[in-house]
């Protein structure tokens, strides 16, 4: 037997006979012919705004996000164990070094540093805003803070570079 288009066997399932809506009590689907009583939808041609309606369903399925995304970046954070880990003793640490060590990913981006597991070693720290706990955990160790200023004008750092801002052990107690 040669394989042909009128040879070809039919898949199985593909001759449902379709229903045959409003034939009597006897076909199962009689008398109001599966619509119902009353209503627009039981009338002949009452499915009517079927495209509002898709859209009405595409909206109540979207999810409901509340709140809002601001469009300033956030600050980058860096913890106090990861800056003891990668800079020595007496080293002055400004956002470049930090983008070089790989710990942020832009020097241009405010960074924040958080006092994390604490400090160890002396160091004076650039940045633009610290957590309290690391305020005072760079002051034990004897370092300094210094926040960063930047020029608003050209978003670059400023020539006055920056307001220091020292911390003795003493004041913290």
């Amino acid at each position: 037997m040669t394989l042909d288009l009128h040879t070809l066997p039919k898949r199985t399932g593909t001759n449902q006979s379709h229903r045959r809506v409003g034939r009597g009590n006897a076909s199962g689907s009689g008398t109001y012919s599966s619509r119902g009583l009353k209503g627009q939808r039981s009338r002949s041609g009452g499915r009517v705004g079927t495209k509002r309606r898709a859209l009405m369903t595409l909206l109540a399925n979207k999810p409901k996000i509340g709140g809002f995304k601001s469009i300033k970046p956030k600050a980058q954070v860096v913890n106090l164990s990861t800056l003891d880990k990668f800079f020595s003793g007496g080293a002055v640490v400004r956002p470049e070094h930090l983008v070089k060590a790989g710990l942020i990913t832009d020097s241009k981006h405010k960074v924040k540093v958080l006092g994390k597991d604490g400090l160890s070693k002396k160091l004076t720290i650039i940045a633009d805003s610290f957590s309290e706990s690391a305020k005072s955990a760079i002051a034990k160790a004897g370092g300094t803070v210094e926040i960063r200023r930047k020029d608003i004008k050209n978003n670059k750092d400023s020539k006055k570079t920056v307001s220091k801002e020292k911390i003795s052990a003493d004041k913290t107690k």
